[in-house]
Order: structure tokens, then sequence, then C-alpha cells
């Protein structure tokens, strides 16, 4: 298991050894829900809101 920083709060969040880039998890500390955009080293990003689709 590895570690990367939370881009909100700055606490550790535990990544698991199979990670992949574009995956969506949630901090543990503070709830932000965090992208996976660099595998190695691992970098976080905060993810992006969905927008309403609407059918269009």
């Amino acid at each position: 298991m590895t570690e990367a920083e939370c881009v909100e709060c700055g606490a550790d969040v535990t990544l698991h050894d199979d990670i992949e880039v574009g995956e969506i998890l949630d901090c543990d500390t503070c709830g932000a829900e965090l992208e996976v955009v660099e595998v190695s080293p691992p970098v976080l990003a905060r993810a992006p809101e969905l927008e309403e689709d609407w059918g269009e």
C-alpha cells in the first residue's frame, strides 16, 4: 500500500497497490472526492463535479 496527500486537507490517503489513473476515492479525514491523476508517484486532484445531463 502507498499513500498520497489529500489536496483539500493535506491528510495522507492510503492507496491500494493496483490503483489506476481516473479512479475516484474519498478522503477519510475530510470526505473530499479525489481523482487519481498519476500513479508513479501517486498524485491526487479534486474529482470533477458531475453535471446534470437532462437527456441532451
